[in-house]
């Protein structure tokens, strides 16, 4: 197994990690309908659970002629691949290699359910290190610099091993304790090692700011850390998180997506910051839908949808018109950086969107409002204790005050975040103001904006 791209380290200066990534749109083009129609053959000989869903559509592989016919292929949804995993273990049916070809098995983090677990060959392996080692080279993470591994590593999580992997594929050197870890041990490499990079989740790298001083008697804005590359939760795309994230560590903050189905990281942030560039074109093909109607969208600036993926390139756990749930606004058309593709902000996942009062609502939106305001400590959760997705009352907020803020000052606070709450997203809010450090400070775990029941609060 390769641990290193042999050119890796001539490419520090380089534009980006892979000349790929700034290929003609027509030549991108072409590759992609000859790896789709590589794929789709492969799909048909190895694939049990595509010939079974090819032969239920009607649908010959000879029928997608090209990418311009693939709407004409249904929709893979998570929970199809969750009932082809229980028809057959330990991979599934959509396992198109031969298990003792399988060489790692990853999983999702099951926030929406069990976890899926994905099936790499050696080639997956490898696609997996270059599409992730793209995202961290356009993030900023150069070969030779030191990368503080903050991410969980436990639980097959892919911001673990894979994201290790990446980090050594482009030649840089990770330094793998993770939040499994523990805060202090963390804190204490950034103090003896001096990374120039960081990654991990937003929330959890505003936490280890604010014990810096505390755990190494020095400010995180004086460890000299240079880059943070943040994922796996909305935050990153958020001004006012992004912002604290900057002045407390004294650092750019750039951000990456990707998925456990279809590899660790495969858009990612470049210094321009007007959004996320699709680094892996090559082995991923996107599609933006109305996660409503499912109808196909243009990823023209300002349009908002769901993000589905094809894979061109894979040979174990291949998918095709994959709903990835993650829901994104398209923030420029292309030719930022250079770069043809269009960038992307995700807002957040489909499943997690409210619908108050008929307003459609992510939490990372309330999270943008309230982290804009300095009276509170930017820490918010939505108390959705109602049956489903919608609700007629009020949206409920528990909203954290700001360290030194005193307790008497809560009605003009609650009055106030209500208000932004209503101007900003046209949606009526009930606040409760609740103590700083109520809720508890983000780890392993993502962080989880919505509450399907209102926690026992401090007593009025």
């Amino acid at each position: 197994m390769r641990f290193m791209k042999p050119e890796a380290r001539s490419l520090r200066a380089a534009p980006v990690f892979n000349s790929v990534e700034l290929a003609d749109p027509a030549a991108l083009r072409a590759l992609q309908e000859s790896r789709l129609q590589s794929q789709l053959a492969y799909l048909a000989q190895n694939s049990r659970f595509y010939r079974r869903r090819f032969a239920e559509q009607g649908i010959a592989p000879g029928d997608i002629a090209g990418i311009a016919d693939l709407s004409r292929v249904a929709f893979t949804t998570k929970q199809d691949l969750r009932d082809s995993l229980a028809r057959m273990r330990p991979l599934g049916e959509h396992l198109a290699a031969r298990l003792e070809d399988v060489v790692q098995i990853q999983a999702s983090s099951g926030t929406t359910g069990s976890p899926s677990y994905v099936g790499l060959t050696e080639r997956d392996v490898l696609s997996w290190q270059e599409m992730s080692a793209r995202s961290l080279f356009a993030c900023g993470v150069r070969p030779g610099d030191l990368v503080l591994h903050t991410f969980s590593l436990g639980k097959g999580f892919v911001g673990g091993i894979p994201m290790f992997q990446a980090v050594q594929y482009l030649g840089a050197v990770d330094i793998p304790i993770g939040a499994d870890g523990g805060v202090d041990r963390l804190m204490v490499a950034a103090r003896d090692l001096r990374p120039r990079c960081i990654m991990g989740t937003p929330n959890f790298l505003l936490y280890l700011a604010e014990v810096s001083r505390d755990i190494t008697g020095v400010d995180a804005a004086d460890l000299g850390v240079e880059r943070l590359v943040v994922g796996g939760e909305p935050g990153g795309g958020i001004p006012a998180i992004r912002e604290a994230l900057e002045e407390r560590w004294n650092a750019t903050c750039c951000e990456l997506l990707g998925g456990t189905d279809l590899g660790c990281s495969y858009w990612a942030e470049s210094d321009s910051k007007v959004g996320m560039h699709m680094v892996g074109a090559d082995h991923v093909l996107s599609e933006l839908i109305d996660p409503t109607t499912g109808e196909a969208l243009d990823f023209a600036e300002g349009a908002h949808g769901e993000l589905v993926y094809s894979a061109l390139y894979r040979e174990a756990s291949p998918v095709l018109r994959f709903r990835s749930g993650d829901h994104v606004v398209v923030t420029s058309a292309g030719g930022a950086d250079g770069r043809p593709g269009p960038t992307i902000r995700c807002i957040g996942r489909t499943d997690d969107m409210l619908i108050v009062r008929g307003v459609n609502l992510f939490p990372s939106s309330v999270q943008e409002v309230v982290a804009a305001m300095p009276e509170t400590n930017g820490i918010v959760r939505l108390v959705a204790d109602f049956a489903g997705h919608s609700t007629q009352d009020n949206l409920k907020l528990l909203v954290e005050r700001a360290p030194g803020r005193p307790a008497q000052e809560d009605e003009a606070l609650k009055r106030a975040v209500e208000a932004r709450v209503r101007n900003t997203l046209a949606v009526k809010a009930d606040v409760r103001i609740v103590p700083t450090d109520f809720f508890a400070k983000p780890g392993v775990q993502k962080v989880a904006l919505t509450l399907r029941a209102m926690p026992d609060l401090p007593q009025e």
